[in-house]
């Protein structure tokens, strides 16, 4: 049977194509700086481009090659850049695709540090920007301006779970010829594959679901087609934030029980968004899941799943919120979703800190908003934890 042709959860075990010499299963740690060339002829050609042999670990090595073809092949696209961070991403993004007078909208919820380096830095040197809830396509549109090149979504987005339509994202980015760039970190090609709606580049912060062990910190590009990913690699070969051997070989590790991670961990979110939306002390729960989500039919729609976050608000505000958080015995307080732990934070003070208050509350992050990832714990314990840290507000 043709590996082409291996369903999803195969593909994360024997995707990608790397067949190791000596016959070793797993990918090997190729922990190398540089390479050696057969002759002065062979170096010649790898610097030409005649030859594809490796030649320096920034450029390109067979550990890191190995995930990036597994995750380009998961997510249905040309080929991917492994990069040392999420951020690595973001800023390889922006700088591939963003010159000094161009325009970008982006969604407003999204990841605080991809939103403030763009605010604070990228600012610097003549980028604008405009942060609109992408869940609406009307302020997208309201949003573009002559000098718009880039349209750049965070869907579920971070901490709302609000959800953009893609197809539609799409529609308005061909009809005035913007470049199209989907953060997936919150719902991994598991559960959506971006590319496939004619979104034209996809990330991920693979520090989350695609390692699953919050024990590494990493990024991944994906381009849907050849020429997005030949403008793409060469800006991460010169900004330098190309990922190490090692942290390539640990995701890839990791990937290979994504599909069963998110599963199990799905099971326990819908589980403990319904026990938080019936809980008298809780104003409200955002969850795909659920039904009262303003985009609950959609998520059906455009994903396979609904995902392992929630966000909720309780009736006393950041004070009861601070409660809860400090008195979680289960759940651990701490920032970074996706690993096989869950975890508790509040977004307004800690991931979305550096965004000013009033875009914060624009976006609808506001002070109460409790972000929770739910990891693969026995879903009881779960509840109960939750359950005794509510009754102490």
């Amino acid at each position: 049977m043709s590996k082409k042709k291996l369903g999803f959860e195969s593909t994360l075990i024997h995707g990608g194509g790397y067949e190791d010499p000596l016959g070793s299963p797993t990918v090997p740690i190729y922990q190398t700086s540089t390479f050696t060339f057969k002759s002065a002829d062979h170096g010649a050609a790898c610097f030409s481009g005649e030859d594809d042999g490796y030649i320096y670990t920034r450029l390109g090595n067979p550990t890191i090659g190995a995930l990036e073809n597994v995750v380009a092949e998961l997510e249905q696209g040309y080929g991917g850049i492994a990069v040392s961070s999420g951020m690595g991403a973001v800023n390889t993004i922006y700088m591939a695709l963003l010159s000094q007078g161009d325009h970008m909208i982006s969604s407003a919820a999204v990841y605080g540090p991809s939103r403030s380096v763009m605010e604070k830095h990228w600012s610097r040197f003549g980028v604008e920007s405009t942060y609109v809830n992408t869940a609406n396509a009307d302020e997208i549109r309201s949003a573009i301006q002559p000098n718009t090149k880039l349209l750049y979504i965070e869907t579920p987005a971070n901490p709302t779970m609000d959800i953009t339509d893609l197809e539609e994202a799409v529609k308005i980015a061909k009809e005035h010829n913007l470049v199209t760039v989907v953060d997936n970190t919150f719902s991994s090609p598991h559960l959506q594959q971006p590319l496939t709606f004619g979104i034209d580049v996809v990330f991920h912060s693979m520090t989350k679901f695609l390692n699953g062990h919050a024990d590494v910190v990493a990024g991944m590009i994906v381009a849907r087609e050849k020429a997005m990913y030949e403008k793409l690699k060469p800006i991460m070969v010169n900004l330098g934030c190309n990922m190490d051997p090692h942290q390539a070989y640990l995701v890839h590790r990791g990937i290979k029980t994504l599909s069963v991670r998110i599963d199990r961990a799905q099971e326990n979110a819908i589980k403990i968004a319904q026990f938080l939306e019936d809980h008298p002390k809780v104003k409200w729960v955002k969850y795909p899941g659920l039904p009262s989500h303003e985009q609950h039919e959609l998520a059906k729609k455009q994903m396979k799943g609904f995902g392992t976050m929630l966000s909720f608000e309780l009736k006393g505000g950041f004070d009861a919120g601070k409660t809860v958080m400090n008195n979680v015995e289960v759940a651990l307080l701490a920032v970074s979703l996706g690993g096989v732990e869950t975890l508790i934070q509040h977004p307004a003070s800690m991931t979305h800190s550096k965004v000013e208050p009033d875009s914060k509350l624009k976006a609808g992050i506001t002070d109460g908003l409790v972000r929770y990832s739910v990891g693969i714990e026995n879903v009881e314990d779960l509840i109960e934890d939750l359950k005794q840290a509510l009754d102490k507000i």
